[in-house]
């Protein structure tokens, strides 16, 4: 990968990742996890990356200021100081790339701006160098900014490996740093305990919390010859683990990995001014030379050298560096009104795009609160006395399904001689009669087969209660679709979207969900690196934004066209992977806002086609002497101020909602959200 502003990146060490920073260098990130840090992004106004593009508008303005009072040299002074202000935070990296860097590589808009500011310097016109150089370094600085929050994400991420652990040695049990297990080594793992490093269960067994890994909200339960992965939390068992990979290159930091490979490749795509500027360079490089050639060829020098100036200006992007910045704002800040933070240009271009939605199914098309959704029983009992019993045994469980069933009741009873087998369930006596509440692998259904095979056909967990070896009832647990789900859905198809599930839950579950959506196409049983391989498939396909919320969803976010976190209800590595953030609760809110993003995309790419129409007018004009440098201002001023004024229509967020650019994005939703069923 090439660095927009220093040259070629260094190629990462084999193990630990390297996060390249947009500009100039490595994030850090080649610490061992235990030495990582989770340091916070500093405030904007705090942050001395803006600070030279800030400095730069303030004088730039000031120096407007001052001379409306009349008090030109002052002015001049305000925008020299304006000028070297912002000039110096692409200049030096500009130049580099141009000494250092290689084929296209070399060119860019930084280059056509350092170019138009000296042609504006040269034939007196300081103000203006001095707002293309503002206008520019802030547009950068903003870039970068975006960059450091993908950097914390992956701090976020290694967090999650705890700092020591527990392995088994012949002289007894020592606590090492995770980074020093070995594979092979045996852990040690106590009840809540994270597991430091990937590995198969030797002895005893447990629950395990996955959704470090699956992102899915109920615990599996493991035994001998079950693996586990890096960052699981342990439930109530004790277990002894086989390590199968070092602590320094497990789940966990492969995810790492992941997510900086998707970071930097998405860095290799230009965006939209870069394509337009890089031929656009040496063209105006080559007739500015020729023009000055002819000048000295014909004997009159100082006139054609003049006339290469004006060529210069006649080509400055005055107009296409304000195109896409004016667009963007606006269109970033009205999109906050959807619920929804776009972090960047970049990703704001790339959102007006998608034509494929790739969504996790367990926090984003679901509560991510599991419920008690069916309960069957046996002949003679009632649905209130299987809950009632099922809950009095519960009660001492931490386990989220007890949670579920302890909800689902408001009836209390005590339960005595209360005991958990881990991995299995709970035995406890009610009233004189033993009872057992545990997983259909531990206590046979019997006569609620049927039912409990219909259970687990509808995407639920089962929980089966015995009373004395008989069985009277069974809890089927799941995790409800979200009410506005299939609206959401249907309106992405009402926009000629394809909608996709990826999800780590078991293939019946997501297939009973995604019926419930309306969503055809389901890949289950998806680990980390499985999610972000079949996105990076669906993008190679056409433009394609993934819609998640746990740590699992984070490099497929990465490697998404856009990825879009669940900011309410996601994890911090999740939304700091995204380049987008939804930080409503109403998901019929995303298509609205990728109706927006088109619309703004539509007007940016006018105010572009306008300004580069301005350049083929003028530059012809000003090559041969027809117009004066004076003349080539004016037209630029006034190209500027309606690029600006076109710019501003992308703030509104009406009118552009799923069916076209004719009615309100709400009116276009409460029609489609009919398609697949009431909308919550």
């Amino acid at each position: 990968m090439s660095d927009e502003c220093c040259g070629p990146e260094k190629p990462a060490p084999p193990v630990a990742p390297v996060v390249e920073d947009a500009c100039c260098g490595s994030s850090g990130l080649t610490d061992p996890p235990e030495a990582l840090e989770l340091e916070q992004l500093s405030p904007w106004w705090r942050d001395r990356a803006l600070m030279l593009p800030v400095a730069s508008g303030v004088l730039w303005v000031a120096g407007l200021l001052i001379g409306w009072a009349g008090l030109s040299t002052v002015a001049l002074a305000a925008h020299v100081l304006a000028l070297l202000a912002g000039a110096w935070t692409f200049v030096p990296g500009t130049l580099r790339r141009l000494v250092q860097g290689r084929g296209r590589g070399r060119l860019g808009v930084g280059l056509l701006m350092t170019i138009a500011a000296l042609g504006a310097v040269l034939l007196g016109h300081i103000g203006e160098a001095a707002a293309l150089a503002f206008l520019f370094s802030l547009a950068e600085a903003l870039e970068d900014r975006s960059m450091d929050r993908a950097k914390q994400g992956l701090r976020a991420l290694l967090a999650l490996i705890p700092e020591t652990a527990r392995v088994s040695r012949p002289g007894g049990p020592e606590t090492i740093a995770a980074a020093e297990v070995r594979t092979d080594d045996v852990l040690l793992l106590g009840a809540g305990d994270k597991v430091a490093t990937d590995g198969v269960i030797v002895s005893g067994r447990s629950w395990m919390d996955t959704s470090a890994i699956t992102g899915e909200s109920i615990p599996v339960e493991v035994g001998p010859g079950d693996e586990v992965h890096a960052g699981s939390v342990n439930g109530s068992g004790s277990l002894s683990l086989r390590a199968t990979a070092d602590g320094r290159d497990n789940s966990l930091t492969q995810i790492v990995r992941l997510v900086e490979q998707a970071h930097a490749a998405k860095g290799e795509r230009a965006r939209l001014a870069d394509r337009i500027a890089r031929p656009l360079v040496p063209v105006v490089l080559i007739v500015a030379a020729l023009v000055a050639l002819i000048g000295v060829l014909t004997g009159e020098p100082a006139i054609w050298i003049e006339r290469a100036l004006v060529v210069l200006v006649a080509a400055s992007p005055c107009a296409l560096a304000i195109a896409v910045p004016v667009t963007v704002i606006s269109s970033i800040g009205s999109a906050s009104k959807l619920g929804v933070v776009i972090k960047s240009g970049a990703a704001f271009e790339q959102l007006g795009t998608i034509r494929t939605v790739a969504l996790d199914k367990t926090g984003t098309l679901t509560r991510n609160e599991p419920r008690v959704v069916d309960v069957a029983t046996s002949e003679g009992r009632s649905r209130e006395e299987v809950l009632v019993a099922a809950a009095a045994l519960e009660s001492a469980s931490a386990h989220p399904l007890a949670t579920a069933i302890l909800a689902a009741t408001d009836t209390t009873v005590d339960a005595d001689d209360v005991q958990e087998t881990p991995g299995h369930g709970i035995t406890g006596n009610i009233g004189g009669r033993l009872m057992r509440v545990g997983s259909p692998r531990w206590i046979s259904p019997g006569q609620l087969e049927d039912r409990t095979h219909e259970m687990a056909a509808g995407g639920m967990s089962v929980v089966l209660v015995e009373e004395d070896g008989q069985v009277i009832g069974a809890v089927g647990v799941r995790d409800e679709l979200r009410p506005e789900a299939a609206a959401t859905v249907a309106a992405l198809h009402a926009q000629g979207i394809r909608t996709v599930m990826l999800t780590g839950d078991n293939t019946l579950t997501a297939r009973a969900i995604a019926a419930e959506a309306g969503i055809e196409e389901v890949h289950a049983e998806q680990l980390p690196a499985d999610k972000a391989a079949h996105v990076r498939r669906l993008s190679e396909q056409a433009p394609t934004a993934m819609i998640g919320d746990g740590i699992n969803d984070a490099p497929a976010l990465a490697s998404a066209t856009v990825g879009i976190a669940m900011g309410a209800t996601g994890t911090a590595a999740a939304v700091e992977s995204a380049d987008v953030a939804f930080t409503g609760t109403d998901l019929r809110q995303i298509p609205a806002a990728l109706a927006h993003a088109r619309r703004g995309r539509r007007i940016m790419t006018g105010n572009i086609a306008l300004a580069l129409a301005i350049i083929v007018v003028l530059f012809p004009l000003a090559l041969f002497g027809v117009l004066g440098l004076a003349a080539v201002v004016l037209v630029h001023e006034v190209a500027e101020v309606v690029v600006i004024a076109n710019g501003m229509r992308a703030a509104r967020t009406q009118g552009v909602g799923a069916q076209g650019p004719s009615r309100p994005i709400r009116q276009d939703l409460r029609e489609t959200s009919t398609v697949g069923g009431p909308a919550a």
